[in-house]
């Protein structure tokens, strides 16, 4: 015990930089049961660890640990948690509960027999904590951290604070929000830094090696996370990259379902599977026209996008077409906390109200029509600056 007290002492002395992440005003803590998804690279351990440094500084109840620890592999999360709690441990954090095999049987037993125990742990996004999991669903509270916004990429690197703005805001006030941001920045000076290396915050720690490390957790997410929590033998890997790859050259598209199954060498149901998880694994967007993939498991989505710009540049660097650049980015940041679907008259439907077309400078929304306009500073009428829906979150 003393040893990972120890060590969570020494990671808090670590954490010398501070990143504001808005998930962190969202999250109920009072909850005895929380899990925090969130693919790799995105700051899960710097957002627990900033969290405990902000609210439980010397706090010998709080205790943080990373379950890659071998010791983990004799003792029993529930054993240890146990022991903690009868020393007078209240707030138990867990990185990277995948890497435990009982997690589900285990955090459960946690919950039953220790109720003066809460417990916070991270997930990678493929692991299915509620959906199907009878030992956790109803008790579990569920929140995913997204890589940064474009806000706060804009605050982390310019010293200010501009708050997030929700959709009805920035679609009724967008004039008078983005002349307020623009009197103070520049936010087209930051912005293609922000698509090619601004989404992952490890760019403020290892600018030099961005793609570098991005392409490692990609290859990870698909040689571990999704192989292991879907159970699919690696001797499929190679399909499932050649189709990530495929997706990545050819984003934005309409699939047909038939030629990627006879491009990778599989079947059309493999390929409807493989689409799922690497979308459940925030590799990809796919898009359907009611806006909620969730219903839509196995019907084949309208358009697939990349999940981001930044895995975009990374994984197809010869794809950066402006007009594929400004879809991902608004799918992405709108997509986050609203409902993104197929329109009829423009490129995307948000909430099954708002129609929009996503261009340059020089679109000219028409009617009910909204345009996200590249390359403009403050908008007028229908016509809202692109960059602005990165302020969303």
């Amino acid at each position: 015990m003393e040893f990972f007290k120890n060590t969570h002492n020494s990671l808090l002395k670590s954490q010398n930089f501070s990143l504001s992440r808005e998930l962190l005003k969202q999250i109920d803590w009072s909850q005895r049961l929380i899990c925090i998804k969130g693919f790799r690279g995105v700051g899960k351990t710097s957002f627990i660890l900033d969290h405990i440094k902000k609210e439980y500084p010397n706090n010998g109840s709080v205790l943080f640990l990373n379950l890659n620890n071998f010791y983990f592999t004799k003792r029993k999360i529930f054993s240890f948690a146990d022991e903690f709690s009868k020393r007078g441990g209240k707030i138990l954090f867990l990185d990277q509960i995948q890497k435990y095999p009982d997690w589900s049987s285990e955090l459960r037993m946690c919950y039953d027999q220790i109720p003066d125990l809460k417990i916070v742990f991270t997930s990678s996004p493929v692991l299915r904590v509620v959906d199907g999991n009878n030992d956790l669903q109803g008790i579990t509270t569920m929140y995913h951290l997204e890589g940064l916004s474009f806000r706060e990429f804009l605050n982390y690197n310019s010293n200010l604070n501009f708050r997030v703005y929700d959709l009805e805001e920035i679609i009724t006030n967008h004039v008078q929000i983005a002349q307020e941001v623009v009197d103070r920045i520049k936010p087209l000076a930051y912005f293609n830094q922000y698509l090619q290396t601004g989404y992952f915050p490890y760019f403020m720690t290892e600018p030099s090696f961005f793609n570098i490390k991005l392409l490692k957790n990609i290859n990870l997410a698909l040689e571990i996370d999704i192989p292991y929590l879907n159970q699919i033998e690696l001797k499929y890997l190679s399909k499932l990259r050649k189709l990530l790859h495929i997706i990545a050259t050819q984003t934005p598209f309409t699939p047909n379902v038939s030629k990627l199954a006879a491009s990778v060498e599989t079947s059309r149901a493999t390929i409807m599977n493989y689409l799922r998880y690497l979308k459940n694994a925030k590799l990809i967007n796919l898009l359907h026209s009611n806006g909620d993939d969730s219903l839509d498991q196995m019907k084949k989505p309208d358009k697939i996008y990349m999940h981001n710009t930044n895995i975009l540049y990374a994984v197809a660097p010869n794809n950066m077409k402006n007009l594929n650049l400004r879809h991902t980015f608004f799918f992405n940041q709108v997509g986050y906390q609203n409902k993104v679907g197929t329109s009829v008259n423009a490129d995307f439907l948000v909430n099954q109200k708002y129609e929009f077309i996503v261009g340059g400078k020089k679109i000219k929304p028409k009617g009910d029509i909204y345009g996200a306009s590249d390359m403009i500073e403050v908008g007028r009428g229908n016509k809202i600056p692109l960059w602005l829906f990165g302020f969303l979150y």
